[in-house]
């Protein structure tokens, strides 16, 4: 499993986690599709956004390994902001390929990106 290395470990103050310390020994936690819901915390929309904020400025739109990266984290952004980089996706894999879909990401969260130059 490849640590990403600078990426944060959490949203400060808080409990939300961004990346695990170790592979998990009975298996890979796999990624899905996680129904954002409209009255979802405030709380929770904040760590959607800092993870995607991290996500963008450790990556950009160039695909990455999952690696580290939480899948609990990834499936709340997976299939929307954060999208399958290859066909032979294995949502069960630490080796997967994913990516930011930017045109998404901007509409979703558009204040993650103010200040880019894109």
């Amino acid at each position: 499993m490849l640590k990403h290395r600078g990426f944060p470990g959490r949203l400060p103050g808080s409990d939300f986690q961004f990346v695990i310390r170790r592979a998990n020994p009975k298996g890979v936690t796999p990624l899905l599709v996680r129904e954002r819901y409209r009255d979802r915390r405030p709380a929770d929309r904040r760590a959607d956004a800092a993870f995607l904020r991290a996500l963008w400025e450790h990556f950009g739109d160039q695909p990455f390994e999952r690696g580290n990266l939480d899948a609990g984290r990834l499936s709340w952004l997976f299939g929307r902001e954060v999208i399958a980089a290859d066909s032979d996706f294995d949502p069960e894999s630490y080796d997967a390929l994913l990516m930011v879909d930017v045109a998404a990401a901007r509409a979703t969260f558009p204040d993650v990106f103010d200040g880019d130059p894109d």
